[in-house]
Formats: C-alpha cells, structure tokens, sequence
C-alpha cells in the first residue's frame, strides 16, 4: 500500500534548501573576495560557474516555496 502524499513540511524544508544553499553561495563568494588573486583563473570561473547556479537554484526554490505555500491555503 503506498503512503499517503505528505505535503505540510515542504515550504519548511524548502526554505531549508534555500538557507543552505544561500549558505553555499556566500561562503564561495567570501572566498573568491579573500583569494581571488591566489587561485587559478579555471578554478575561479568554476566558483563564479557554481555560483551562478546555485542563484538560479534560490529562484527556483522561492517559486516552488510559493507554489506549496498557495497550495496549502
């Protein structure tokens, strides 16, 4: 018999993939601003790369936050 589809937490745990994510994303930037000048031009495209999907993942999750949000109402 399958589970019944629990949806009451999901704007939490989004909101927790958000936070982490923002998390990631400002911690890489603090360390491009701190050693930008001491790593490989490769490796800093690949933080500024990473970066910009990871904001791209934060705009992602507001929207599917909403959409729980507004579904739960």
């Amino acid at each position: 018999m399958a589970k019944p589809d629990n949806r009451e937490d999901n704007p939490a745990r989004i909101q927790n993939a958000i936070d982490n994510t923002m998390a990631n994303l400002n911690e890489a930037e603090e360390y491009l601003d701190e050693h930008a000048d001491e790593i490989s031009a490769v490796d800093k495209e690949s933080i500024e790369s990473k970066n910009a999907r990871r904001k791209e993942s934060i705009n992602g999750f507001i929207a599917e936050k909403q959409d729980e949000t507004n579904a739960q109402e």
